[in-house]
């Protein structure tokens, strides 16, 4: 096979990138334009995301789940944002199917749309008090066809970002896109902050309904934007080698990837884990059982955001120069280490220590993890069905790691409250298993990242994976 180098066009014209079987030059404003798609795509779905979460911790139990207890509606409204992980990995399934099949950009133009579509429909629902049953019921179908969209949209970027990238800079190209995290949480936090200023009870107000029609709009620009992207340069050389051959099928990608895909289950456990605990349940925990206004709880999130936004493409460049596993893996024991002392932080109810404490623990524990990843994944895998286990690996982690985790840390606040009744919060001291959970999470992916090899700069087009 003769070697030779796709890449960016640098300004002496020649070709830089990774190795490959045809030369596929692509332009430093092409490589621009795909980093800014991704992200927007990426803004799109953590703007749904931490909308999503934060309407979960704040306003979507009284809404849509009326009850006699505040802890038994808080329960009820994270099952629904559970729904949205459960169905991930179908959505995975499907579109990252179709992604090996007709081209990644086609599918990211779909699975935006979904997205953008449903998070509109939700600020379109009416209350329990207005149609009953009905209002959940439609709150639970966007939130399902809302996860079903997210289940490829995520590996979708990683893998177009990681084949447009330079070799030797695909960990930070990759992160780029990731950088739409920061993006999303921060509008949406912020969108959130300035609902909350002046409004003691947004739950008697239409104003919670604002963040989600929002969503419109983004998905607008980010459709434009991908209209105009073209399809990622190692699928069209796919496309043009093995025109004749079958693709592969789930039960073949199964069989024949199933160690690396439960290798990039094992190492999402304390990233994904990690970023629902910080993103979802400390915002629940400080506001409703510490009794914090929920006004300190989006300020906290938008500084972690803020500090996000730095660390993604830090850790990017930083796994470009010693490798993505072993700062995959620094990032993983930081976040153990860090996760006792955090979460005694937020026990002690206090705003500015609870604002650094998330600060630290999302914004550069959680999130270098993520722009680590960003690239760490799509090399793990072979190039002919990339997006398919890319997808496979990122979303039954969410279900595992992610979906269930504020579901699980808000019955183990109300089992403490339970025990602990005639203390000023009672559910104080959840903070210990919780914090024993996330170092849980911390050490099973530690101990994952023993097992694979390192993967900086592999090949592409190389059809086999790396275990």
């Amino acid at each position: 096979m003769t070697q030779t180098v796709f890449g960016v066009i640098g300004a002496d014209g020649r070709t830089m990138g990774g190795t490959g079987t045809a030369r596929l030059a692509l332009s430093v404003s092409e490589l621009r334009r795909a980093a800014w798609t991704c992200s927007l795509g990426s803004a799109l779905e953590y703007y749904d995301f931490a909308l999503y979460s934060l309407a979960s911790a704040l306003v979507f139990g009284p809404l849509f789940f009326p009850s006699a207890s505040e802890v038994t509606s808080l329960i009820a409204s994270f099952a629904t944002y559970f729904v949205g992980f459960a169905v991930r990995p179908v959505g995975g399934i499907i579109f990252g199917t179709l992604g090996d099949r007709i081209g990644r950009k086609r599918v990211l133009l779909i699975t935006v749309t979904l997205m953008g579509l449903a998070s509109t429909g939700i600020g379109l629902i009416p209350t329990y008090q207005t149609i009953g049953i009905w209002a959940p019921v439609l709150l639970v179908a966007a939130r399902m066809l809302q996860g079903l969209g997210a289940g490829a949209e995520q590996a979708g970027a990683a893998v177009m970002m990681t084949e447009y990238a330079p070799l030797g800079q695909r960990g930070f190209y990759a992160s780029l896109p990731f950088l739409g995290i920061q993006i999303g949480t921060i509008i949406a936090a912020m969108v959130y902050c300035s609902l909350l200023f002046g409004v003691t009870d947004i739950t008697h107000s239409w104003v919670w309904r604002v963040p989600f029609l929002v969503s419109a709009v983004i998905l607008i620009v980010a459709l434009y934007m991908r209209l105009k992207l073209r399809e990622s340069p190692t699928f069209e050389n796919i496309q043009r080698e093995e025109q004749e051959e079958e693709r592969e099928s789930l039960r073949t990608v199964i069989s024949h990837s199933w160690r690396t895909i439960l290798a990039g289950i094992g190492v999402r456990m304390a990233e994904n884990g990690g970023s629902s605990i910080y993103q979802v349940l400390a915002i629940s925990y400080i506001v409703n059982t510490m009794g914090l206004p929920g006004l300190w709880g989006t300020v906290a999130l938008i500084t972690a955001a803020m500090v996000g936004g730095f660390t993604v493409p830090i850790a990017g460049r930083l796994s470009d120069r010693f490798g993505r596993i072993k700062v995959y893996r620094t990032f993983a024991i930081l976040q153990g280490v860090t996760a006792v002392p955090v979460w005694y932080v937020f026990s002690m109810g206090r705003p500015l220590p609870a604002i650094f404490a998330l600060s630290v623990a999302l914004g550069v524990t959680t999130w270098g993890m993520f722009g680590t990843q960003a690239a760490m994944l799509p090399e793990m895998f072979g190039a002919r069905h990339r997006y398919m286990a890319v997808s496979l690996a990122r979303e039954i982690s969410a279900v595992i790691a992610g979906g269930v985790t504020p579901l699980i840390g808000s019955c183990i606040i109300r089992w403490v409250a339970i025990q602990h009744p005639g203390m000023a919060h009672p559910g104080q001291m959840a903070w210990l298993p919780i914090s024993a959970y996330v170092a849980l999470l911390a050490v099973t992916t530690v101990g994952t990242t023993l097992f694979i090899p390192e993967c900086r700069n592999r090949d592409l087009l190389d059809p086999h994976d790396i275990l």
